[in-house]
């Protein structure tokens, strides 16, 4: 019996069928922004844009839910269909999940959409770019490994070299992501051996969560395909660079398209507007919640330190402060001004959430008209700790433990995540503390076991 659909839903179906799509794929995410789903067949598209597919919470990490609850069920937008590159059969749909007849309170599409319809009432649409920093690596008798031999450099930052040589499979994700339209126009080896970045055109913030989300899956895939796996592990190794994910951030009128971050005429000499600043102000304000959301890790915590082992600085914020264009600052405000950069955030962020905390947060301060301060252009890394006291400027959280403790006690966490995704943010991260702070490591090994 066939199914009957609405004019745009057909339009679609017909689209994927002469596409040569065989599969659909009803997607959403955890609390870590990995993605769960469910197949179905085309024929069954409209059962599966309806909510058909039905999801057991408790069976899942970080979806609260107890064994007895009904299930939550995937409501796909049909405007996030993704062809998988890779397999042309399937499609993707980013989903929010539904319990009963409304949005479940702990779905972290919802809770983002939720921000954006503040924003949007405000007269604002959030843009958002993400420069995304991974790494691929095989697996070898020697241990983990760079692909290329090539690339071994102490400092092989921009090395074209080593670019050239792990070109096929670079080459392959830059085409998949230009396939799917979205405009990649920069790419480079970055500052750790097996390091890459890529750099494409940014989109409103619910486009550009859906984009990083499938992203780490094809990344993953590709990878794997030519023997290798992809990590989004924040620091993967000690002695090189993390992963960030920078969040480029501004926020245009929502009828004229206009960037209203933008002001060749800022006294302040930073290219930004007045609206640009309050938004600063609001982030810093509530920096330390924000960053155990967009520093979501144990790990994350080892990138955020202002010296690394082998390259100088790390070029990781550790001050919860804003500047020009000085990558020492928490928030930077790049050269050509219109836009501010987060670079307290990691490529193990799950952006629904990232992007919701930090938008709420700059939603506040341009409510509340705060001011930041005059922008820092000096090296704030060169600071002593009494000289930044003096400045009045904070460190960000050293640990997840202190960054979820913040969070914790920041009212601005409950109000964005709900009562129910807060305590289970709480209690999941505290546990994961908990966890790792208990487990007995290779370098305690080492420095006790035969010391004492």
């Amino acid at each position: 019996m066939s199914e009957t659909l609405s004019p745009e839903l057909q339009s679609l179906k017909t689209s994927l069928e002469e596409r040569g799509v065989k599969y659909a794929i009803a997607s959403f995410v955890d609390i870590h922004g990995m993605c769960k789903a469910k197949v179905v067949p085309l024929a069954h598209l409209g059962q599966m844009m309806s909510g058909s597919e039905l999801f057991t919470g408790a069976a899942l990490d970080g979806v609260p839910q107890a064994i007895s609850d009904p299930e939550v069920a995937t409501m796909p937008d049909p405007d996030s269909a993704t062809v998988l590159p890779w397999d042309s059969e399937k499609v993707w749909f980013a989903s929010d999940l539904y319990l009963g007849d409304r949005p479940f309170d702990a779905c972290c599409r919802s809770i983002l959409k939720q921000v954006l319809a503040q924003a949007a009432e405000m007269g604002y649409r959030f843009n958002l770019g993400i420069e995304t920093e991974f790494f691929i690596l095989k697996e070898t008798e020697q241990g983990v490994l760079p692909v290329s031999d090539l690339d071994n450099l102490a400092k092989p930052c921009y090395d074209l070299q080593g670019l050239l040589d792990n070109f096929a499979w670079v080459s392959e994700i830059v085409e998949a992501m230009n396939q799917l339209g979205w405009d990649v126009y920069s790419f480079d080896h970055e500052d750790g051996n097996g390091q890459f970045e890529t750099d494409f055109t940014y989109c409103d913030a619910l486009k550009m969560a859906d984009r990083l989300t499938f992203f780490r899956l094809m990344v993953k895939e590709i990878a794997r395909r030519h023997g290798y796996f992809a990590t989004f592990m924040p620091k993967p190794f000690s002695d090189r660079t993390g992963s960030g994910a920078h969040y480029n951030m501004s926020l245009a009128d929502l009828k004229t398209g206009e960037n209203l971050f933008e002001d060749p005429d800022d006294p302040r000499r930073c290219g930004l507007s007045q609206l640009g600043y309050q938004f600063i102000a609001g982030v810093l304000r509530h920096a330390p919640a924000i960053v155990a959301v967009t520093c979501p890790t144990v790990n994350s915590y080892k990138r955020l330190v202002p010296q690394g082992s082998m390259s100088g600085f790390t070029w990781a914020p550790v001050y919860i402060c804003y500047g020009n264009n000085n990558r020492t600052n928490m928030l930077r405000i790049p050269m050509a001004g219109g836009r501010v950069e987060c670079r307290a955030a990691d490529i193990a962020t799950n952006l629904y959430l990232g992007a919701a905390m930090i938008l709420a947060a700059g939603l506040e301060g341009i409510r509340e008209g705060l001011d930041p301060g005059e922008p820092h252009t000096e090296n704030m890394y060169e600071y002593s700790q009494a000289e930044l006291q003096e400045k009045g400027i904070e460190t960000l959280p050293r640990t997840l433990s202190d960054a979820i403790d913040a969070f914790a006690a920041d009212p601005l966490s409950k109000t964005v995540m709900g009562p129910l995704m807060f305590d289970t943010y709480v209690d999941f991260k505290r546990q994961e503390w908990e966890d790792y702070h208990s487990h007995i490591s290779d370098w305690e090994i080492q420095r006790y076991l035969k010391f004492f």
